[in-house]
C-alpha cells in the first residue's frame, strides 16, 4: 500500500532523509520512531505528497505521488503535525468542507461526517470554534477529517498528542479496529503507543532506518529482556546475588537498596528464559521473597542505544 524508494530530501546543506527505502503492507500499524530532527515529519510530509523530494519516490496504492498526485492523495488520510485546522469554523463546518473537497455531497457526505464524529466522540464540541477548543478537541477534530473518507491509507503524526489517557485509549481503539483494512503510519514519541498499537516499528536517525522489527523483535535487543527481579530483605542479598551469579545463563547480577528492600536483577545471556530456574531457587533457598517479575524488555532503552543523542547532533548541526 505504500513502497517509499531512495527518498532523499535536503535542506541546504542539511541532508534530512538520505535515501530511506521503506514498504507498508494492508494491515500493518507502523510505529515511526526518531529522535526530534530525525526526519520523521519531513518523510511523512513526502509521503503525503505535501514537500517534493530530492530524489527517490514515493507510490501510494500503486500511484506515484509526484506524477499521480491526486490519485495518490485520494488514498491517504493525513493528520499532520499540530492538527491544523481553520480557527473560525466549527467542527461540522471544518468536517463539511473536508467532505466537499473530497469528493463527497448529499447523504454521502452526512453519512461520512456522522461516522467520523462518531468514532471521534465529537458530538459535545460539533458548533462550537475550533479555536476556542482544548487541545484534546482540536487533535480530534484531526483525526475526523482524516478517516473522514474511508482512505485504505493513513499517514498520522502523533494522533494522540495533547489527549488525556481516557481518550488516548478511544483513539487506539480506534485505530485497533480500522487497521486490518489499512495501512497506518503513526509517528509518536509515546513509546507505550508503538507497544500499544503497532504491529511492527522503524526508528530513524539522521534521516536512515536504524531499527526495523516488531515491537516484540525491539524489545529483544534490551538489556533487560527476559532480566528477573527478585526484592527481599537487604540481609538475604549477598547470597542471592551469589547464587544468581553461579547461574550458567546469567550474563550479570546487580543490587540495589531502598526503603529498607533490596532489590537483585538477574540478566541472562542471549536473552535466555530464567524466570523458572530463579523462582525455584528462591524456593529452596527459603528466601523471604516480596516480589519476583521478568521484564520483556524496555524500549526506551533500546531507542537510547541506536539513535544520535540530542548533543550530539547539536554539535553536528553546528559544524
Amino acid at each position: 500500500m505504500i513502497e517509499i524508494a531512495g527518498l532523499i530530501k535536503r535542506f541546504g546543506p542539511m541532508t534530512a532523509v538520505a535515501g530511506l527505502d521503506l514498504s507498508v503492507g494492508k494491515g500493518e500499524v507502523l510505529g515511526f520512531l526518531g529522535p526530534n530532527g530525525a526526519g520523521k515529519s519531513t518523510t511523512m510530509k513526502m509521503v503525503a505528497g505535501y514537500l517534493a523530494p530530492d530524489g527517490g519516490n514515493v507510490r501510494i496504492a500503486g500511484h506515484d505521488v509526484e506524477t499521480d498526485t491526486l490519485e495518490a492523495q485520494r488514498q491517504i488520510g493525513y493528520l499532520p503535525e499540530g492538527a491544523p485546522a481553520y480557527p473560525d469554523m466549527t467542527p461540522r463546518q471544518f468536517l463539511g468542507f473536508i467532505a466537499e473537497v473530497r469528493g463527497l455531497s448529499g447523504d454521502a457526505a452526512r453519512n461520512a461526517i456522522a461516522a467520523a464524529v462518531g468514532k471521534t466522540e465529537l458530538d459535545p464540541v460539533l458548533d462550537q470554534p475550533i479555536d476556542t477548543l482544548s487541545k484534546g478537541f482540536k487533535r480530534r477534530v484531526g483525526v475526523a477529517q482524516a478517516i473522514l473518507h474511508d482512505p485504505p491509507v493513513l499517514i498520522m503524526d502523533e494522533p494522540t498528542d495533547g489527549l488525556d489517557p481516557n481518550q488516548k485509549f478511544a483513539v487506539r481503539q480506534l485505530i485497533r479496529a480500522m487497521a486490518p483494512e489499512k495501512a497506518i503510519i503513526i509517528s509518536t514519541h509515546l513509546l507505550e503507543e508503538v507497544e500499544a498499537i503497532c504491529t511492527r516499528a522503524v526508528i530513524i536517525d539522521r534521516g536512515r532506518i536504524v531499527a526495523d522489527g516488531t515491537p516484540a523483535q525491539l524489545l529483544a535487543r534490551s538489556r533487560h529482556h527476559n532480566a528477573v527481579t527478585i526484592t527481599l530483605p537487604p540481609a538475604q542479598a549477598p547470597l542471592a546475588v551469589s547464587r544468581l551469579k553461579a547461574m550458567p545463563q546469567v550474563a550479570n547480577v546487580e543490587e540495589t537498596t531502598a526503603d529498607g528492600v533490596a532489590s537483585v536483577t538477574a540478566y541472562p545471556k542471549d536473552g535466555a528464559l530464567l524466570i523458572e530456574d530463579v523462582s525455584a531457587m528462591a524456593a529452596r533457598e527459603n528466601w523471604d521473597v516480596k516480589e519476583l517479575y521478568a521484564e520483556a524488555g524496555r524500549l526506551d532503552e533500546v531507542f537510547r542505544s541506536i539513535t544520535t543523542h540530542d548533543a550530539i547532533r547539536a554539535r553536528e548541526s553546528r559544524a
